[in-house]
């Protein structure tokens, strides 16, 4: 879609004029009652032409943050643009967020499944609807995530290497860290990519939790797009960060070397030395206390948060100038 050509939208069937707001339901299956579920897609539109902006969260139904941080936006009519038009989807996995569950019944991770086939698996068909029905219609993505399991991931965006484009607009989104975080096939952001949309991955916190300190980094970030956009109205201000985004090109996990009793001794986001006391690792009959030391100097943008840990689970995500970290060692910890 170009910008500013977008006065003749139809969007699910529905045409939506210039000045218009409109709650659409994008229903794709049933639940075994025979009860649709429906996918509310929340649509304002400004008369003066612009981009349009999408904006996402719940692709994993158990991650709350993302959820809380579109539905802020709504709530304080924030989405409501100056020009142009805004679309916000706040649970993309609806049956994932029934069950408090990342998959789908399928047990299909949607993020895993775009841009999806007609006759496939459930989790493939949201895919594919939502590839063909809405994404053609979008100008840029915001799409809202947490950390997995107990794992807490400080407030990022993330994007493809070597992409100045993303960069630009990631460096005005202004989070606390910009991560390079390489393209896996069949994702929601690969698919974008592939259909040319600029998309931008925020991670905070972790699933199953609600954080208001995260959600509000999201809230200001989608407000300095938006400011960018010349699409905030102006009865918004969009605040400044108290400082420029870190950039982490290289990262890694680092994994636990003993089982047992897990006790963090640093905060999410912190700068740390090598050989800095990061943790220690006990067994339940006060036999074993294993330090766990930083590797090298770096920060620390996740932490597991999980009071027992087995040997070999990711226990840190550390930036270093070794590895670019992958969306697929990211989701395999």
């Amino acid at each position: 879609m170009t910008e500013g050509k977008d006065n003749n939208l139809i969007l699910l069937k529905t045409r939506i004029a210039p000045g218009e707001s409109k709650t659409l339901n994008f229903s794709i299956a049933k639940l075994y009652t025979a009860t649709k579920v429906e996918i509310p897609v929340i649509v304002e539109r400004a008369l003066e032409p612009g981009p349009t902006v999408l904006i996402t969260a719940g692709i994993h139904g158990d991650e709350i943050n993302g959820v809380e941080v579109v539905r802020q936006l709504i709530a304080k009519k924030m989405n409501r643009p100056k020009r142009g038009t805004i679309i916000c989807i706040p649970i993309l996995n609806v049956f994932g967020f029934l069950n408090a569950q990342r998959e789908f019944p399928d047990g299909k991770d949607l993020n895993r499944k775009f841009p999806g086939t007609k006759t496939g698996s459930l989790a493939s068909r949201v895919a594919y609807h939502f590839t063909k029905e809405i994404l053609p219609y979008v100008d840029y993505c915001l799409d809202f995530h947490t950390g997995g399991a107990s794992r807490f991931n400080a407030a990022q965006i993330r994007i493809e290497p070597n992409n100045e484009k993303l960069l630009a607009l990631a460096e005005v989104f202004n989070p606390p860290f910009i991560v390079y975080s390489s393209l896996l096939k069949k994702s929601y952001r690969a698919t974008c990519n592939n259909l040319n949309i600029p998309t931008l991955l925020f991670e905070g916190g972790k699933s199953l939790e609600s954080d208001k300190q995260i959600a509000k980094h999201g809230v200001d970030g989608i407000m300095r797009f938006l400011k960018h956009l010349d699409m905030l109205q102006d009865t918004f201000k969009a605040s400044k960060a108290d400082e420029k985004s870190v950039i982490i090109e290289k990262s890694k996990w680092m994994r636990a070397q003993k089982s047992g009793l897990f006790h963090v001794k640093v905060p999410c986001n912190k700068h740390v030395e090598k050989g800095e006391f990061l943790a220690t690792i006990t067994d339940p009959y006060g036999t074993m206390r294993h330090k766990v030391l930083s590797p090298n100097e770096g920060y620390i943008i996740n932490v597991n948060q999980s009071p027992i840990i087995y040997q070999g689970d990711a226990i840190f995500h550390i930036s270093t100038e070794n590895t670019v970290i992958s969306e697929m060692e990211e989701e395999d910890y």
